[in-house]
């Protein structure tokens, strides 16, 4: 982390935003690891209340009942080690992992992203994050919302074809244009390209080039 933390004055947070299958994470968490910076998956912590509320039998349909099991469970942010630096978001002092990945999860997180106070409690714990140093945060409003001041800022897109492909080779069924609409078009923090973002096709691009552009934009300072 010394090297292009030196350069820079700190905490230096790298926003990479994007709609689904659009490559984030693959990139994120290889441009953390290239730079020594802990990685963040906001969206990971909205899929995270998404399976606390289908476990707990939240109606994931009452925007009410999902702010306040938001306002009430017992959580918080944890620096892992292995098997990368990555900051997780801890419920009742543990992690949940394959939970939510499942299909029923990335439905729920839907429905509990598009509440205003979920993300009102989620910006605040992202902004959180800072307390562990240097960040590369993946998410869908880091630039727009949660660290607009950031000086690196990048929007990473791919063609429908290219987003759908991904997605099936994940095993996951998703409707990646239902699910753009629905970000798009939320009144809290809306899916859009924040200003002075850096914008990527990584249609047809290999991940290493795509993390050798972000990387040098970063160590250069822009």
């Amino acid at each position: 982390m010394h090297g292009t933390a030196e350069r820079l004055k700190g905490p230096v947070v790298v926003a990479i935003d994007g709609p689904g299958a659009s490559g984030k994470s693959t990139v994120s968490r290889a441009v953390a690891g290239a730079l020594g910076f802990a990685y963040v998956d906001t969206g990971a912590m909205y899929r995270t209340l998404a399976w606390h509320c289908l476990k707990a039998g939240v109606d994931l349909k009452d925007p009410k009942a999902v702010a306040s099991a938001c306002r009430r469970w017992k959580t918080r942010l944890f620096l892992e080690q292995t098997p990368a630096v990555e900051v997780a978001l801890l419920v009742d002092g543990y992690r949940p992992r394959d939970e939510i990945r499942s299909k029923d999860v990335s439905a729920a997180a839907s429905d509990v992203a598009v509440v205003a106070p979920v993300r009102a409690w989620m910006k605040r714990k992202q902004r959180e994050c800072i307390q562990f140093g240097n960040l590369v945060m993946e998410g869908r409003d880091i630039a727009t919302n949660v660290f607009p001041e950031t000086d690196f800022k990048f929007w990473l897109d791919a063609s429908p074809a290219e987003r759908m492909r991904r997605r099936q080779a994940q095993g996951v069924d998703e409707n990646l244009a239902a699910r753009d609409r629905q970000d798009s078009q939320r009144a809290a923090a809306p899916l859009m390209v924040g200003l002075g973002s850096v914008r990527i096709d990584t249609t047809g691009k290999a991940v290493e080039d795509i993390v050798g552009e972000i990387v040098g934009r970063v160590r250069g300072g822009g």
